[in-house]
């Protein structure tokens, strides 16, 4: 995607992912693998993530609590 940003942008100093907010969060699970790779390949971390259905349920990312949850599954 930060290719595809870069070479069909038109500028000469074009923007990239600055970070990524994932609008479906809820459950977490094996599909977490999903999100470490998009960091990963990104280098960008995830701010916000989406824990229901409206807009007032974006919370900021909270890494140890995501790890808490993954170490008890």
């Amino acid at each position: 995607f930060n290719r595809a940003l870069r070479d069909f942008s038109g500028q000469s100093k074009p923007r990239h992912i600055d970070g990524i907010i994932l609008t479906k969060f809820d459950t977490i699970d094996d599909r977490v693998g999903a999100a470490l790779s998009m960091t990963y390949t990104t280098g960008q971390p995830i701010i916000f993530v989406g824990t229901g259905q409206t807009y007032t349920d974006l919370r900021k990312m909270n890494v140890s609590q995501v790890i808490r949850a993954l170490l008890r599954a």
